[in-house]
C-alpha cells in the first residue's frame, strides 16, 4: 500500500520578494502568491484526501485556496511552523553573513546538528519536529494522498530528517513558491523521493529565499 505526500511550499509573500528572512514571522500572501496558488489549485484539481498546514497565514491561505471547492478544510498543525530564526528574521541572507558572520558560516558547514545563532536552536531539531510530524500524518491515511502546506525552511529540514542527510544539504537546494515535493511512503513508512521543487504549474521563475 502507497501513501503519497504532497509537500508543498505556501506561496510567494511581500517578504519574499525583498528576500527577507520569515520564519515564524507571520506574513501574508501577496497578490502575486495568491494568482501562484490559483495556478497550483487548477493543477491539482482537489486530488487529495486531505489537507493540513501550517498555523502561519500564508501556509494556511495557500491551503484554503487550495481546498475551495472540495469540500474539505484544512487542518492546522503547530509543527508544521517554519523554521524559528530567531535574530535573523527580517534580514536577507546577505546581511545574515555581514552580520553573524562566524555564526552563519557555522549554520551552512555544520553537517551533524546545523546549530543556529537562536530560536530553534539547529537545523537537527527541526528536521526531528518534521520527520515525527509528517510521519504521525501518514499513519492516518494510509493509502490516501495528502498535501501539506507548509514553509521552505521547514520542507528542507524535514527532508534532511526523512532521508537522513547532512545538515549541511539544507543549503544545497532551493525551494519555489508553491512548488510540490512528492514522496511516497510503503508499509513501513519508508520513503521515497518521486519529484522535487515542482513548479511546472507557474509560468514565469519564483522566488527560492
Amino acid at each position: 500500500m502507497i501513501t503519497t505526500l504532497l509537500l508543498i511550499r505556501h506561496g510567494e509573500t511581500p517578504w519574499n520578494a525583498l528576500g527577507k528572512i520569515q520564519g515564524i514571522h507571520n506574513i501574508d500572501l501577496s497578490e502575486a502568491g495568491i494568482m501562484q496558488t490559483k495556478c497550483l489549485k487548477k493543477r491539482l484539481q482537489g486530488h487529495f484526501d486531505a489537507v493540513y498546514c501550517s498555523p502561519l497565514n500564508r501556509a494556511y491561505d495557500t491551503a484554503c485556496i487550495l481546498c475551495e471547492n472540495t469540500g474539505l478544510k484544512p487542518t492546522k498543525v503547530e509543527d508544521l511552523r517554519e523554521v524559528d530564526f530567531g535574530s535573523w528574521e527580517g534580514l536577507t541572507f546577505k546581511e545574515v553573513a555581514q552580520n553573524y558572520a562566524d555564526a552563519f558560516n557555522n549554520w551552512k558547514t555544520d553537517d551533524t546538528q546545523g546549530l543556529m545563532f537562536d530560536g530553534d536552536g539547529s537545523i537537527y531539531n527541526v528536521s526531528q519536529r518534521g520527520k515525527n510530524c509528517i510521519e504521525n500524518l501518514i499513519k492516518k491515511h494510509l493509502g490516501e494522498t495528502i498535501a501539506i502546506v507548509s514553509h521552505g525552511g521547514f520542507i528542507k529540514a524535514t527532508l534532511i530528517g526523512l532521508f537522513n542527510w547532512p545538515m549541511s544539504m539544507y543549503h544545497h537546494f532551493a525551494l519555489g513558491n508553491t512548488c510540490i515535493t512528492t514522496i511516497h511512503f510503503n508499509d513501513a513508512l519508508s520513503p521515497m523521493l518521486l519529484g522535487l521543487n515542482d513548479t511546472a504549474h507557474l509560468k514565469e521563475n519564483v522566488t527560492s529565499v
